[in-house]
């Protein structure tokens, strides 16, 4: 008898939840692997200093078995869940999960360029940060809005709000806050930019969730936000994203865009109320109203996000104690310059712009870090104008772009986690103290 039939014929016994525990007992004595599956063996990382950590413990393995058990795996109730849940804790409105951050932006700008009451249209133009992810950028490009590159503040990182209405022409529509590394970019000089020239702003909050302005969450400023949970981030669902706002009619346009642009999730489906609900329901199953996409997220990535939720408190918590260490022994240094944050940030990552002796030489420092088991990587991608890619982008630059140059030539980062990361961050500063004071 297959070790299937027997899982099948022995559960049509019992509940629900007799069921499932019957089938984590003969998959125990049945599959050596699950053991595995569900805590598995403990290897030991050849990185003394990791970049990122996995936050998942039994609860994620358990939630994923319960999920592929119950044959529903496909977008579905969980994912539902997670989006309340995530739009009751952040503080908004309505939310809408995607299978990543990238995806999430690509939908914003979709349903603000299809949305006529936005007026964003092919030819207007975006102020963007020197400093992001291609992500951040491309959807723009892909829907005819031209990006107009300001150069970043060189504390914050984030783009210098200094130099934002200086940039302002008579195309510029809209401004892209992308808070880099958990650090909340100006929000009250920036709206008040907004607010003065008529600008929509919008929030790529992908790196810092958790973060606060003026105890209000990043990612509710914008008329709406980009969040992920990929592996290195807050929260990991394996893969996913979400949108956050306010705005109703944003909301419905990216569920439908989420779906091929169908109209089945869509609370008003505008059908003629005569007609009887079997026939409503099967044409709307299948109309098309948006030249959509499919990025949905599955089941798994929902019940994760809500598994990660509950315990996000506390992982916010570790980021923000390693956060505090690494200020403490790393500022006022003469071989390096860290990111400085008047808010509450949520400590994405620790960047490093090398100077005093260290200046010039990160190739060097980066060798001697691999060499301890330190990984490290560019701070987001640099000066992204720089890549390659850029060639395809419709653009302008206004003034110099100085201070994006020195974080391309001098900075790197390294890894925050939900894990005490003090030895690790110590030996961070033994060697680069140590490099200072030796190197020629």
């Amino acid at each position: 008898m297959s070790f299937i039939y027997l899982v099948k014929e022995k559960s049509m016994e019992y509940s629900n939840k007799q069921q499932t525990n019957l089938k984590y007992k003969f998959l125990k004595e049945d599959n050596s692997n699950f053991l595995k599956l569900i805590h598995p063996p403990k290897t030991k990382n050849s990185l003394f200093y990791p970049l990122a950590h996995q936050s998942w413990n039994h609860e994620e393995h358990n939630a994923i078995i319960n999920q592929l058990y119950s044959g529903k795996l496909t977008m579905g109730e969980n994912v539902l869940k997670f989006e309340k849940q995530f739009a009751d804790y952040f503080g908004s409105k309505f939310c809408v999960m995607v299978n990543s951050g990238s995806s999430a932006n690509l939908l914003i700008v979709a349903a603000l360029t299809l949305l006529k009451k936005y007026n964003f249209k092919q030819g207007d133009e975006v102020l963007v940060p020197a400093l992001g992810w291609s992500t951040s950028y491309s959807p723009f490009n892909q829907y005819g809005i031209k990006l107009r590159f300001v150069d970043i503040n060189k504390l914050t990182l984030n783009i210098d709000e200094d130099q934002i209405e200086k940039a302002i022409t008579e195309k510029t529509k809209a401004i892209l806050a992308i808070n880099i590394l958990g650090n909340p970019v100006e929000f009250k000089k920036i709206n008040e930019i907004c607010k003065k020239y008529d600008l929509l702003l919008i929030e790529d909050n992908c790196e810092s969730l958790g973060a606060k302005y003026d105890s209000k969450y990043t990612g509710t400023f914008g008329v709406a936000s980009s969040h992920s949970f990929y592996f290195s981030h807050h929260l990991q669902t394996i893969e996913g994203g979400m949108i956050s706002t306010d705005d109703k009619d944003i909301y419905e346009f990216c569920k439908s865009l989420r779906s091929h642009g169908w109209t089945r999730e869509l609370d008003n489906k505008n059908e003629d109320d005569s007609k009887s609900e079997y026939i409503s329901k099967f044409k709307n199953s299948f109309k098309f109203v948006l030249p959509g996409y499919n990025v949905r997220p599955n089941e798994f990535n929902g019940i994760l996000g809500q598994c990660q939720l509950k315990k996000f408190g506390k992982f916010l918590d570790e980021r923000k104690r390693n956060a505090n260490f690494f200020k403490n022994i790393f500022r006022k240094k003469s071989f390096c310059q860290i990111q400085e944050s008047s808010k509450d940030s949520s400590w994405y990552g620790f960047s490093i712009i090398l100077s005093g002796n260290l200046r010039n030489k990160r190739e060097y420092v980066i060798n001697e870090l691999i060499k301890e088991g330190i990984e490290t990587r560019p701070i987001v991608s640099g000066n992204f104008l720089k890549n390659p890619v850029e060639k395809y982008y419709k653009y302008s630059v206004f003034n110099d772009l100085k201070n994006i140059k020195d974080v391309d030539e001098n900075g790197f980062f390294v890894g925050n986690s939900h894990k005490d990361l003090k030895p690790q961050i110590l030996r961070l500063f033994e060697i680069l103290d140590h490099l200072h004071k030796t190197i020629n």
